[in-house]
Formats: C-alpha cells, sequence, structure tokens
C-alpha cells in the first residue's frame, strides 16, 4: 500500500492511501474514513505509531468491502503533497555505505556503519524548494533509498531488525560538502542546512518491496544525468543499519534511516555538479516514485 500526506487548501495536513488506479486518493480526513480510523489521527505519523501494518489491513478491507463516498476520492495530480512523514523525530543516515561510490574515490570500506543524525526540522516534500545558503561552500546532491521505521528498536540484533520496518520512501540526501571538509568530516552542520532532505512522494509498506537491494537509483539535475545505481552495492544492509544504530540510540516509530548513495556524487563529475540556485533535481527509485525539487537560494547559515 501507498500512504501519502497533503496538504488541504485550508493548510491543514492530512493522509491518504493511493487506491489501485494509481491517479486517485482516498482522503483518509474525509468523516466517512472515521470508521476506519476512530480517534486516530488522519496522520502517518499517527498510523505507524499505532501499528502500520494493522492499519493497511484494516484500510484494504474497508476499500473493498464499501463503497467509498465521492467526496473523499482525491485527483493525486491535484494535491500539494508533503513528505510522508513531514515532522519525524530523527533521521539517522549513512555515510560511506555504497561500495561503488567508495571505489569511484579510492576510499577504503568502513569497519562498521558511519553514522549522522539530521533534525527532523531539515525535512521537506517533493516539489518544496532546497534552500542553498549562500555562506556554506560546495552542497551536493545524494540519491538514497529511506527507511521508515515502524517499532521502537533498542539493543536489537540484524535477525530482528526487519520487523521494524514499517516501510520506505525516495530520499535527497542534500549535503554541505564544504563545510563537512572544514569540520575535518563532522557531519552535524553540512547534514543540518534548512530545507535540505527531500523525501516523498510515497511510503510504500514493506510488504510492496520485496527486495530493498535490487532498486534502481537516478539522479539528475536539470536533464544532467549523474547517478545511475542501484541499492545492490549497499555496504551494510538494512538489517544491518537498524541493528549498528539501535545499539547507539533509541529508534522510535516515525524515525527515518537514509541508508546511502551510489556512485556519481558531485566532486567526481567533470565539470563538478555542485547544486545551484535555478537548477532542479530529480531523483528516481525504480517502483518508489519520482521527487523534484527545486533549488533556491537561502539565507546565511553560519551567521
Amino acid at each position: 500500500m501507498r500512504f501519502l500526506t497533503f496538504k488541504n487548501s485550508d493548510g491543514n495536513v492530512g493522509a491518504g492511501v493511493l487506491l489501485q488506479d494509481q491517479k486517485t486518493v482516498l482522503d483518509l480526513t474525509h468523516g466517512s474514513c472515521r470508521a476506519i480510523l476512530g480517534s486516530t489521527q488522519p496522520t502517518i505519523l499517527s498510523l505507524v505509531q499505532n501499528g502500520l501494518e494493522t492499519w493497511q489491513k484494516k484500510i484494504s478491507i474497508f476499500i473493498v468491502e464499501n463503497s467509498l463516498d465521492p467526496d473523499a476520492i482525491r485527483v493525486l495530480d491535484n494535491l500539494k503533497l508533503c513528505a510522508p512523514i513531514p515532522n519525524p523525530g530523527k533521521v539517522v543516515g549513512a555515510a560511506y555505505n555504497f561500495t561503488d561510490a567508495l571505489d569511484e574515490r579510492s576510499m577504503p570500506y568502513p569497519g562498521e556503519p558511519v553514522i549522522f543524525i539530521r533534525s527532523g526540522n531539515t525535512v521537506i516534500g517533493p516539489n518544496d524548494p532546497i534552500l542553498i545558503p549562500p555562506d556554506v561552500g560546495n552542497v551536493g546532491y545524494e540519491a538514497e533509498l529511506a527507511v521508515i521505521i515502524g517499532k521502537r528498536a533498542l539493543f536489537i540484533e540484524p535477525k530482528d531488525a526487519m520487523e521494524c520496518v514499517a516501510g520506505y520512501t525516495v530520499h535527497n540526501d542534500i549535503s554541505g560538502s564544504g563545510m563537512i571538509k572544514q569540520d575535518g568530516g563532522n557531519f552535524v552542520r553540512g547534514k543540518n542546512m534548512p530545507a535540505s532532505a527531500p523525501f516523498g512522494p510515497f511510503l510504500i509498506t514493506a510488504d510492496e518491496v520485496k527486495n530493498p537491494y535490487a532498486i534502481q537509483i537516478q539522479l539528475d539535475v536539470d536533464g544532467r544525468l549523474l547517478q545511475k545505481g542501484s541499492t545492490s552495492t549497499m555496504l551494510f544492509k538494512i538489517a544491518e543499519l537498524i541493528s549498528y544504530i539501535s545499539k547507539q540510540m533509541p529508534l522510535e516509530p516515525g524515525d527515518i534511516i537514509a541508508t546511502g548513495t551510489p556512485a556519481g556524487l558531485a566532486m567526481v563529475h567533470t565539470p563538478t555538479a555542485w547544486l545551484e540556485p535555478g537548477q532542479t533535481v530529480h531523483v528516481e527509485l525504480e517502483g518508489l516514485g519520482v521527487l523534484n525539487n527545486p533549488i533556491k537560494k537561502g539565507v546565511p547559515f553560519l551567521e
């Protein structure tokens, strides 16, 4: 099942489910859907926190067994989509986690995952502008598979870790590479610029992704193809990442893990492909969707 978050004309955010025709959406904020949700808030975060798999089953049964109210059906192309979870508690990223990206830079493979933390406040959705501050130096892109955590993970082993996955989405991990280099490899500034973490368009439930290590990843900027890879070159697999992170900090429902990016980073191209205001970034993960974001000039970040 494909869940999405959208903004209504009144500015309120709600959740929906993409219907079988792939063109229309069941609006879970509509009054007729109270029969499914009861007192649960119609947001993806609330559904995840209360067991997304259970809600998926209830919604599926409701769609099959009921004549849907026409007013509860929305046209996908008419919706302003947001990140599936616009306000995650945290985003945990995996750096240096694709072998082809390491190979092209002649970098050694790390012996354990290298992780960093993003504030949930950096998250934006499809078609929202990525903001490039004028004072941060080079800024790059990273097309990634993101994992949405569905149940609390605390000091768990890899064999149990996939039970904690609620679903997947597309991510572009915008990175202040100039600051990361200046900070000696520390990620905290370079990974926490405002409006630097696009996610979307959907949360695809785990049952729909039969093999998360066979997903094609592609990124272009204004039609210039810069990344074309696959999750098959992921070094530390999802279960290993969840286990490792869960032994550093609790992972809560709605948290997100960004699993890393394949070859084709900005610095390896000739000419280099650092992001600039006025461009548009297009990310596609096979079967998961397309994520487009324009780039605009932001306000100074270091003042």
